[in-house]
């Protein structure tokens, strides 16, 4: 049965409860309108065995710049919903901005040099939102493994050295 967290630290408290009983808990995080993609991530992650996948449905404010439109982004949590649930994905987490960031985002993971160039040249607060966030997700569902999607390497190139460098 797949069920739907909104608020951090309950899920925090599930994800918690299920690796103390031995469970692996795997993070797939998304920003929903799910594709094929994100569906092969997911597989990967319940192939795993033992394992309680996390999928994540949040789109993150802080990736948008001035002149992007985050209004604009597609929301389809009752489609993505609806792709999850046969794959036999036990968990969601689906929190709102104001869950996320109560007190606004005072803090922010700086990308440092790799985040400068490339996409980040023309989207200079892109990857400072995307880490932060990100970075968010791993201490609130504190997994043993996340699967990210590999269409961005830039962006997987700066979570890695996020992870590496502040483990």
């Amino acid at each position: 049965q797949m069920t739907v967290h909104r608020e951090p630290a309950t899920l925090t408290r599930v994800t918690r409860a299920l690796r103390a009983a031995g469970k692996r808990v795997v993070l797939v995080p998304t920003m929903g309108a799910l594709h094929a993609g994100h569906l092969q991530l997911v597989r990967a992650a319940k192939a795993k065995g033992n394992t309680v996948v996390v999928v994540s449905i949040f789109v993150n404010p802080l990736q948008f710049g001035a002149n992007e439109d985050l209004d604009a982004y597609p929301r389809t949590l009752d489609a993505d919903l609806a792709l999850l649930e046969p794959l036999g994905v036990e968990l969601v987490f689906a929190p709102n901005a104001a869950s996320m960031y109560p007190n606004g985002q005072r803090t922010m993971v700086h990308p440092g040099e790799a985040g400068g160039i490339l996409d980040g040249i023309s989207r200079p607060t892109h990857f400072a939102g995307m880490l932060t966030v990100v970075l968010k997700l791993l201490n609130i569902v504190g997994p043993n493994a996340a699967f990210f999607g590999e269409k961005d390497y830039q962006q997987l190139v700066l979570i890695k050295q996020m992870v590496t460098d502040l483990d």
